[in-house]
Formats: structure tokens, sequence, C-alpha cells
């Protein structure tokens, strides 16, 4: 069973297009060139279809799931989403746990997989349940936060980091100057700066950091035993405490980058590129504007490349329903009016 589910998996890979890399016309960053690489069109629709894959494959290939495992996995949505489309692939059961405020849009995707949720009341709570879930059904916890940044070849194999560089080698500067990403895991930033550094590129890896997350502090301080009771605002990134797969020796710059004006780039952006984005997408946009605007300040030119996490079709009712961000994030118009005043 475990060569055959290999095999799906990997057929399935075989079968999907690149995600496209599209640059941003923002005429006021003269010199600079954006580029937004779009993982919103994989199957399962977010960035996490690659850790999803990778994954599963570390783990059937680890002897970890059989015939009949019921995989568990910890996840604020996205991820879940895909490890219930990769579970349903190769037949076996799926629960994810997920905080009781995942968008329900990503609660009918995973039941539309055929995976089940297990509700608990916040992310802290979210690694000790699965723990406990799993070892109570005699199942296999994924674990993301820990595998994410090991499951990965870092190296290419098509990974992302290669994917942009790839994508990348005809543009006016192919080279990126720099990387910007969020950290959820801290598995994809792994892969991007490892590949940076193993490809000997001239390039920085900057991470983007929500508030109520503790990855900043922890860089900022070296302190990596730093944990919070308080869940990140911004679904998809931002931990409470600093996971395994979060790796700083390849991180260049880190930014905390306020909730509002998350939501407030989110929001700039589709007016700028006709469709909806989720909030993590926010989140780099503001910090790949800030890395650009920097740049233009000191007279360089070159090009920055960050990533289109998720479609905001799943967000809806949350971060594209104005009186849920006045209450739930608070006020965007001071993010507004410096994107309006600044990039147009």
């Amino acid at each position: 069973m475990d060569y055959q589910a290999i095999d799906k998996i990997n057929a399935d890979a075989h079968r999907s297009a690149d995600t496209h890399l599209f640059k941003l016309p923002i005429q006021r960053l003269a010199g600079v060139d954006l580029y937004l690489k779009d993982e919103s069109t994989h199957p399962t629709g977010s960035l996490k279809h690659r850790l999803a894959r990778s994954l599963f494959l570390y783990a059937l290939c680890n002897g970890k799931i059989h015939q009949d495992t019921t995989i568990v996995e910890a996840s604020s949505g996205s991820t879940a989403v895909s490890e219930a489309y990769f579970a349903r692939m190769i037949g076996v059961p799926f629960i994810a746990v997920v905080p009781k405020s995942t968008a329900r849009s990503k609660i009918k995707q995973i039941e539309f997989y055929g995976g089940k949720a297990h509700f608990v009341e916040n992310a802290p709570q979210m690694h000790d349940a699965s723990v406990a879930l799993a070892h109570d059904i005699g199942g296999y916890f994924m674990d993301q936060f820990t595998y994410a940044e090991r499951a990965t070849d870092w190296r290419g194999n098509n990974n992302i980091a290669e994917s942009v560089f790839t994508q990348m080698e005809r543009e006016p500067h192919p080279i990126p100057k720099h990387l910007v990403m969020s950290a959820g895991t801290g598995g994809t930033s792994a892969t991007l700066g490892r590949y940076i550094r193993y490809r000997g590129y001239d390039t920085e890896l900057t991470v983007v950091d929500p508030e109520n997350s503790v990855f900043y502090e922890s860089y900022m301080t070296g302190n990596s035993d730093l944990t919070t009771d308080k869940s990140s605002r911004i679904e998809g990134i931002g931990r409470p405490k600093v996971e395994r797969s979060f790796q700083p020796g390849v991180i260049d710059h880190m930014i905390e980058v306020p909730d509002a004006a998350s939501a407030a780039a989110m929001l700039w952006l589709e007016k700028l590129i006709g469709c909806k984005t989720g909030p993590s997408t926010g989140t780099n946009l503001w910090g790949a504007l800030g890395r650009a605007k920097a740049m233009v300040a000191n007279g360089q030119s070159g090009s920055i490349v960050t990533l289109l996490c998720d479609s905001g079709d799943r967000y809806l009712d949350t971060y594209h329903n104005p009186e849920w961000v006045r209450s739930c994030i608070g006020d965007c118009k001071q993010f507004s009016d410096i994107l309006n005043a600044e990039y147009g």
C-alpha cells in the first residue's frame, strides 16, 4: 500500500503545473520590480499544498502511514485542507485539530475532502490536543510544525525556491535582492533561506511576523523558549511558541507587521490586481513594500519576490467583511492612507 500511495502522490505532482509569478504594476517604485508568486492556484488553493505533499511523502517513506492509519494534524485551516486532499487520495482517514475561530469555509473544504474537524479553543491548545487525540485513536500526528523544514528537499526538486529563481531568469533583475515571506511553521522560510545559500545567490531573506506571535521576538533576542497564551489574528501565520521548523539561522531580517497593516495591504492589493487574497498575503506585501521603499530611497534597483499564499474567497465572512475587521482587527485607515499616499 505504501508504494501505491507514494505513486499516487507523485503522479498528482507530475500532473500539476507550476504557479504563476506576476509583476505588480506599481509605478512609484522606480527601478524596483515587485513580484507575487500566486500559490492560490494549487488544487487545494494555497501554498500549503506543497507542504502537505511533502509531509505525506516524508511520513510514507519513513513508514509512519499504513492502510488504516488515521492522520491527525494541528492546523489553522489551510494545511488541514491540503492534507485532507492527500489523505483522501491514498484512502486514509483524516482529522484536523483546529481553533474554533477557523474560517467556516476552510472547515467545509476539509469536510469536502472527507476529513473531520476537532475543535479547540485557541491555537496554543492545538499541539497537545493533537498528540492526545492521535494517542487515543492509535493514529499518526503529522506535526507540520516540527517536520515542515525537513520534509521538503531544500536543494531543489521543484521546491518553491527553485521555482521562483527559475521563473525570474528572463526578468530585468533575475536574481531578487529580497525574498519576503511570513512564517507559520517556518518551513517555507527555511526552504527559501537554505536554497539561497546553497546556490550562492546575492539575495536576502526577510521574514515578516504578525502580532501575538513569538517568532520576531525570538529572532531578535535569540531566545527560542518564548511562549505566549495569545493567538495570531492573521490566520495561517504566527505562532504562540517557537516551532522546531523555524530556522532563524537562514533569515537575514525580520519585520513585525501590525495586523491592521496586513488587513489594509490585503485590501489595497485587491484594488491593484482585481482579485481577493488572504490576510497573510497582506502581511507579505506590507513587508515587501517596505523593502522596496528602502531600496528606492537608497538609489538601488532590483527585484523583490513575495508570495500570494491563498485566495480571499476563504475569508469573505472575516477579513473581507468590514464589520468583522473593525471588531477583530481594528481601524486600518492609517495604514490604508500610507499605502495610497506612497504607492498609489
